[in-house]
């Protein structure tokens, strides 16, 4: 399981014209999940996103989290973090799971997050063609990948 974190002053997503997610401070996670990824990744990234110390403290240095802040978040379903560019040109999408797999473990990252943070979380749609705008705080920009917990 794969997530871009980023940090911002406000985020919305878009679908069809309407808008279907929109917040203020606090953070756009964009999620990529492998075929392989499990309730295990779940419950790791969830933990180490919502515990993140990326805002900053009344001394302007990163040191709180989104808990910290009453932070807002939107998820946003991200297939192509999973895009290898090995050979040619044309990404391959191989790694990425199908929405079989996808979408449970999706929805239940979306549950255990808000169960983290204890607050509503915000999604985008599903395999949707989603137009994600955000106004990227700083910006901070965090990869975490669940395969590679450094």
């Amino acid at each position: 399981m794969k997530a871009v974190i980023q940090r911002v002053s406000e985020a919305s997503v878009t679908v069809n014209q309407e808008k279907v997610a929109n917040i203020g401070h606090g953070l756009l996670i964009l999620l990529g999940i492998e075929h392989e990824d499990t309730h295990e990744d779940i419950t790791w990234l969830s933990a180490k996103i919502s515990k993140l110390r990326i805002f900053n403290d009344e001394n302007g240095v990163m040191n709180t989290s989104l808990i910290d802040v009453g932070g807002e978040a939107i998820v946003v379903s991200q297939f192509t973090l999973h895009a290898s560019t090995k050979k040619g040109n044309r990404p391959s999408y191989i790694k990425a799971a199908k929405p079989d797999i996808s979408v449970p473990l999706y929805e239940a990252f979306v549950a255990q997050f808000e169960k983290d943070i204890q607050q509503k979380v915000q999604t985008g749609i599903f395999g949707a063609d989603m137009k994600v705008s955000l106004l990227n705080d700083g910006p901070v920009t965090i990869i975490i990948d669940t395969k590679n917990k450094e």
